[in-house]
């Protein structure tokens, strides 16, 4: 889950991006710099939130005609969607990267300016037909995410500079609008499902802090305003575990409310079992990044999935 668009600076005036390397032809060629440039570390977040949302609506099923379509909707939520603003981010930072990445795919030359734009209109048409077949809903979904993706990267609003805004935008697209794509692909959207979708996109916004520590000289250096240069590692740290720690208990309390006091158990005690990746993490958040990732991340994902489950019965 915290994997997101990569952070560049702010652009250079004036740069210029050279080809220094010959873009490789063949169809091999193509498709592994395509895949390359769609990053496929960052198709889980969304592909497990359209799952979790799937999950929820209570409608899913063994038939080869349910199956089929919740693959489809993975496939659209992760490969399709979560690259395409991948590409979309590398286009966007292509002359930043230009002077501080050159071994980049597109300041390299290695995926020329022609690429881009044909991958760019293929994944945008695959992408849109697969969500109008899946509804008028969930292609309303992926509307909203598509605009969030581009006032993410693109000018003028490019909301990768403040970390507050950026992380929004990526937290509410990885998360809240695929697990409700998810639901409404298979059943009426509910304000239940709803509610626990905006929690966890809450949840995310302090996962998306996590992939920053790493590039704090760089983005202080770049005007880059993401929360750790904003308040410092420390503190940085601290409002990433609040914030996932505050969704969690949110969606904890709504679970008990509605009356599914297993699914509020389950969550409860993965949250428990956070305290202490999270203590480590604060303690020294730059080099328990992977732990952090593969413990307190992880429990809040499983979290996810149980909170659905809880939904739907």
């Amino acid at each position: 889950m915290r994997n997101l668009p990569d952070r560049s600076g702010v652009t250079p005036p004036s740069p210029a991006v050279t080809a220094a390397v010959r873009p490789v032809g063949g169809v091999r060629g193509i498709l592994g710099h395509s895949v390359k440039l769609m990053k496929p570390v960052t198709w889980f977040a969304p592909a497990w939130a359209f799952l979790c949302g799937a999950v929820a609506s209570g409608h899913l099923g063994w038939s080869l005609e349910v199956v089929g379509r919740l693959l489809l909707g993975i496939l659209m939520a992760g490969p399709i969607l979560t690259g395409l603003s991948q590409v979309i981010n590398d286009y966007c930072d292509r002359e930043v990267d230009a002077i501080n990445e050159p071994q980049r795919l597109i300041p390299s030359g290695q995926v020329s300016l022609r690429h881009v734009y044909t991958l760019t209109i293929l994944l945008t048409l695959v992408g849109c037909s697969i969500a109008i077949f899946l509804g008028h809903d969930v292609a309303l979904f992926v509307g909203i995410g598509l605009i969030c993706a581009i006032s993410y990267s693109l000018k003028p609003i490019r909301g990768k500079r403040n970390g507050w805004f950026g992380n929004t935008l990526v937290a509410i697209s990885y998360e809240g609008l695929a697990w409700m794509a998810g639901h409404a692909a298979f059943g009426a959207l509910t304000s239940q499902s709803i509610a626990i979708a905006l929690l966890y996109s809450l949840g995310a916004h302090g996962i998306m802090t996590v992939n920053d520590f790493k590039s704090m000289q760089g983005d202080t250096r770049m005007g880059i305003r993401s929360i750790p240069v904003q308040y410092g590692k420390v503190m940085a740290a601290r409002l990433v575990v609040i914030t996932m720690g505050l969704a969690q208990i949110g969606v904890i309390g709504l679970l008990f409310w509605w009356g599914h006091p297993i699914a509020a158990s389950v969550v409860a005690l993965l949250l428990a079992a956070q305290s202490v990746p999270n203590v480590r993490f604060i303690r020294d958040p730059e080099h328990n990044e992977v732990f952090f990732n593969a413990t307190a991340i992880m429990l809040f994902v499983w979290g996810m999935l149980a909170a659905a489950i809880g939904l739907a019965a």
